[in-house]
């Protein structure tokens, strides 16, 4: 896809959506072969589509907050039935305008939207009231997201701006791990108790993404594996099988000694070693990512600033 912007997945089918548009909301369903078998089509017309989330009921959220130029005084999220029924919401923001390329759905279906902010934090905003299809709804800013620079190349940029910018979110089919991207990696924080902003507040485990020109994809497979993927035709959808389970906080392990034989002084506990969970990188390495396959897409689009 030309302009591939938002990446989910169901384990059996790819979802993928352009952030340019020819007059309606065009979302491709692809095999895992990346090959088109349909288009869901939304008779709605988007301004900047940025992101693509999926709900266990199959719902598809549309996040239209692109907005390069400022120039917005809302955006919209589409929520996009299997059969392209669409709704639309517009929120605004409380404090000025942005640009947005990430949304997260939380499992009570609340969308979070992050910002792309060149300079300072990536701001998280939520609604403040229920969505609602006849007239916006105000956001509020829930948390910030300090993402320090790395070396690892990618971005159209070519600079350290290209490692703090975020393009792209995703959650995991269970809401357990939530992960946010840059043009050059990926950052995976667990969700233990379903709080997205305490999730957010945390410490991430940072994946470095294979050079690609411009990362603005990525989503998680139902087992955990993470995919991204670049705009520009014949670009790739890449995958780190397991990659959530870096992120989940592991099972404590306890053991219960046997009781001590009678008339028998107990035996001290022998000293424990650490785990081996302790011992795994906290970022992975670029060896550590599979090719999946080619996007073979041949729509023409438009972007739109």
């Amino acid at each position: 896809m030309q302009e591939l912007s938002g990446l989910t997945s169901d384990g059996k089918q790819f979802f993928a959506v352009s952030d340019s548009d020819n007059g309606t909301l065009r979302i491709q369903v692809m095999g895992r072969d990346c090959v088109v078998k349909r288009t869901i089509t939304a008779p709605v017309d988007p301004y900047d589509v940025e992101d693509l989330a999926l709900t266990p009921d199959g719902t598809l959220w549309a996040s239209d907050t692109g907005d390069n130029n400022k120039s917005r005084s809302t955006v919209a999220l589409h929520k996009v039935s299997p059969s392209g029924a669409v709704e639309r919401f517009r929120v605004t923001y409380p404090d000025g305008k942005h640009d947005a390329e990430a949304l997260l759905v939380d499992k009570t279906g609340t969308p979070y939207i992050i910002t792309k902010e060149p300079l300072g934090s990536a701001l998280v905003y939520r609604p403040t009231a229920p969505l609602r299809t006849d007239a916006p709804v105000a956001l509020e800013q829930v948390g910030r997201v300090s993402l320090s620079t790395t070396d690892t190349p990618g971005g159209p940029l070519e600079g350290t701006l290209d490692s703090r910018l975020v393009t792209g979110a995703a959650s995991t089919a269970d809401g357990s791990v939530i992960a946010l991207r840059t043009y050059t990696d990926a950052y995976l924080f667990p969700v233990p108790d379903g709080d997205v902003v305490k999730a957010l507040a945390g410490d991430p485990v940072r994946v470095p993404l294979p050079n690609e020109p411009q990362g603005e994809a990525i989503a998680f497979d139902p087992d955990g594996t993470l995919l991204s993927a670049s705009e520009g035709a014949g670009t790739a959808i890449r995958a780190v099988a397991g990659a959530a389970a870096l992120a989940r906080p592991a099972a404590p392990t306890t053991t219960t000694p046997p009781p001590p034989a009678a008339d028998q002084p107990q035996a001290a506990p022998p000293e424990s070693s650490n785990g081996s969970w302790q011992n795994w990188p906290l970022a992975l390495t670029l060896g550590g990512i599979v090719l999946v396959a080619a996007l073979v897409i041949g729509l023409r689009f438009r972007r739109r600033a």
